[in-house]
């Protein structure tokens, strides 16, 4: 299975998002990770289809869209219609997960599920079968630059062991805190999409840091 790097737009400079997008893709980073907050799911706002459909229109990486909103389902077709080729919704944001990821395939874009720190993986056992990502939140959802709770390791751990057991085919997404000290702790634990926001955007040099990020990628799908 491919290990990828997924930065997080929360963490670029808006001042430069053409630029760096481009440094970013042309150093090979398959995947951007994009945060959509509501201030109400979350305290924070962030951004929303216009910017996610304006940037579409200068990338060829596969758009990762992370819904940190309340009913997420009213949002689906529009995030799709947008750019989006991966929708990930919160399981606590929503009163019908199931009806979610019936939304999402039906609009063709691949369905992640989302939890956040305090929401054990038993909540998302039923959809396992259905879905094509689960996104472990490692720190609270709303803000970036946080500090990476270690503890949620176990939640991945418990993801890579049902797979394997079942033969699900699900990425196992790892969001919040990651950085060149601790990923390689996030990869053993069984994922293997990484996002990165400061980490990579917070850099002097972004491309250095997503390369570097890329080889530790690289040398764990080899293993």
């Amino acid at each position: 299975m491919a290990v990828c790097l997924a930065p997080s737009m929360l963490s670029i400079d808006f001042t430069k998002v053409g630029e760096q997008l481009a440094l970013i893709e042309q150093a090979g980073v398959p995947y951007l990770h994009l945060d959509v907050m509501d201030g109400v799911f979350v305290p924070n706002i962030s951004f929303g289809m216009p910017v996610i459909k304006g940037i579409r229109k200068a990338s060829h990486m596969v758009f990762d869209a992370h819904l940190m909103i309340v009913d997420p389902e009213r949002y689906i077709e529009d995030v799709r219609k947008a750019g989006a080729d991966i929708i990930n919704f919160h399981v606590e944001a929503t009163k019908d997960a199931a009806g979610c990821i019936a939304k999402i395939k039906e609009s063709g874009a691949k369905v992640g599920i989302t939890i956040k720190p305090a929401t054990p993986v038993d909540a998302i056992v039923p959809y396992l079968a259905d879905i094509d990502m689960v996104l472990v939140m490692t720190v609270e959802p709303g803000f970036g630059g946080q500090k990476f709770m270690a503890e949620q390791m176990q939640k991945v751990e418990q993801l890579a062991a049902r797979k394997k057991e079942y033969g699900y085919t699900y990425d196992i997404e790892v969001d919040g805190g990651v950085t060149l000290d601790n990923v390689r702790t996030v990869l053993d634990a069984g994922a293997n999409i990484i996002v990165a926001g400061s980490a990579v955007f917070g850099k002097e040099d972004i491309v250095k840091a997503a390369s570097d990020f890329m080889a530790i990628c690289k040398e764990y799908e080899q293993a």
